[in-house]
């Protein structure tokens, strides 16, 4: 049950660093524009993936019990 707490919060942390990298342009070192976007945008997408999926996991142990 805990680690589908920690994967939403992950989730969350994934989405901001997205935004870190789409606004800042940097991730590591400095990227170009269209590098950010595509990374910033890829580490939103999987944030999102991982809420879902901790949403989901939840939502069935609730059902279960």
């Amino acid at each position: 049950m805990l680690f589908n707490w920690l994967s939403l919060v992950t989730g969350f942390f994934y989405i901001v660093l997205g935004i870190v990298v789409i606004i800042y342009k940097f991730f590591i070192i400095f990227l170009e524009p269209n590098i950010a976007y595509a990374l910033g945008g890829l580490l939103i997408l999987y944030g999102i993936f991982r809420i879902v999926r901790a949403i989901y996991r939840i939502r069935q142990n609730k059902n279960e019990e």
